[in-house]
């Protein structure tokens, strides 16, 4: 069996929501990797940024747009020692700009993901997947970047069924 582990990028605070702001305690992507979660027992990890961005909703966007501009890579925190043991990898984030967050990126970065299985997992709004996937294997190389899973983030909360016909098609479940 397969060892995975479940890499996330996840924001609380002011987020939008279908045309609406909303302050939200557990950030849409982290409501889906709790339900992940709850239908298989693997290692996890949430990246965290060292600074992270406003909980005003305009202002954080306005600083991962300056992000994704200036390629940054900001500090996370923490994080596995090394990937080692991991055949796959379950990787959730928001759709940043059409892409993954740059702290994903700099979470990418830090491994060597050669030889390992990717399963990208994305929350949005509408815009999809975006170019996430291009992004992920640009930053992985040698890692197999599987298709990816959109979820609206307003549904979160009622996706476990998606999920779970996307880890029994991964063969996860």
């Amino acid at each position: 069996m397969a060892k995975i582990l479940i890499a996330y990028f996840s924001r609380a605070d002011e987020n939008y929501f279908g045309g609406a702001m909303r302050y939200v305690k557990v950030g849409n992507t982290e409501i889906v990797i709790n339900q992940i979660k709850e239908m298989i027992d693997e290692d996890s990890f949430k990246i965290e940024m060292k600074n992270p961005y406003s909980p005003v909703y305009m202002t954080c966007i306005e600083e991962a747009k300056r992000d994704l501009s200036e390629k940054a890579r900001p500090e996370i925190l923490g994080g596995p020692e090394n990937i080692d043991g991991y055949d796959t990898i379950i990787l959730a984030y928001p759709n940043y700009w059409g892409t993954i967050p740059m702290a994903v990126a700099t979470f990418l970065e830090k491994y060597d993901f050669s030889g390992k299985t990717i399963l990208p997992l994305c929350t949005n709004e509408g815009s999809g997947m975006g170019g996430s996937e291009r992004t992920i294997k640009q930053c992985a190389p040698g890692a197999d970047v599987k298709k990816g899973l959109s979820i609206t983030g307003s549904r979160a909360a009622d996706s476990s069924d998606s999920v779970r016909k996307w880890l029994v098609s991964n063969k996860l479940l």
